[in-house]
């Protein structure tokens, strides 16, 4: 099927509350998850997977700040997904390879997350890049009449299933991530990716004006 012909006359939920949330299945990212803590032969790899995909998911982590005062943390962990390979790469290890920067440079692949601004500004910090391909879910959702704007809200009205968030505001700078932490990050990134796909095949229905000055 062509692409007109393929979209689904689907009305979305405006919201959703966190009771209907907690009444849907989890879901969390089906494929293989690949740290990457250094470059060589699995930093390439990565690299060219990510390159040859039309759309990938975004997304990154900072370790918590909990004292008042303290200095917050910088970006620790970059996560790009493709639909079957998720790679969660350490940039307190690691930092801003110049080939990232490229790839989230590459105006051809669309990266796609949800309040991505501060996202990108903190990788900005560990090397200057040209952000370009970036799609922001909560600046198109409105589009499909949906005013929920949190990752998890948003993937429960797009997509029907909740995600975790309990290792959120985990340690993103410990030695080891643990297997729920690589689970949490690339289902993060995964998912946008996915709800991007989803409007994309869906008929818009944004919100009116007086809707939207409720946002």
């Amino acid at each position: 099927m062509d692409g007109i012909s393929s979209i689904v006359d689907f009305m979305y939920l405006e919201s959703i509350s966190p009771e209907d949330i907690e009444k849907l299945e989890f879901a969390s990212f089906p494929g293989k998850i690949e740290v990457i803590e250094s470059v060589g032969s699995e930093f390439n790899r990565a690299v060219a997977y990510l390159r040859s995909q039309k759309v990938i998911g975004f997304d990154t982590e900072t370790r918590p700040c909990f004292a008042p005062g303290q200095p917050r943390y910088g970006v620790a962990l970059l996560q790009l997904s493709g639909p079957e390979k998720a790679y969660l790469f350490r940039i307190n290890k690691l930092g801003m390879h110049r080939r990232l920067c490229s790839l989230l440079a590459n105006e051809k692949i669309i990266k796609v997350g949800a309040a991505i601004h501060d996202d990108i500004r903190g990788l900005r910090k560990h090397r200057e890049f040209s952000p370009a391909g970036f799609v922001d879910l909560q600046k198109i959702v409105c589009e499909w009449g949906i005013r929920d704007k949190s990752v998890k809200k948003m993937s429960a009205i797009i997509l029907g299933f909740r995600i975790s968030k309990t290792q959120q505001l985990s340690n993103w700078e410990a030695e080891l991530l643990s297997e729920s932490q690589c689970k949490y990050a690339a289902t993060d990134a995964w998912v946008c990716r996915e709800m991007y796909l989803r409007l994309m095949r869906s008929e818009k229905n944004p919100l009116v004006e007086n809707e939207l000055t409720g946002l």
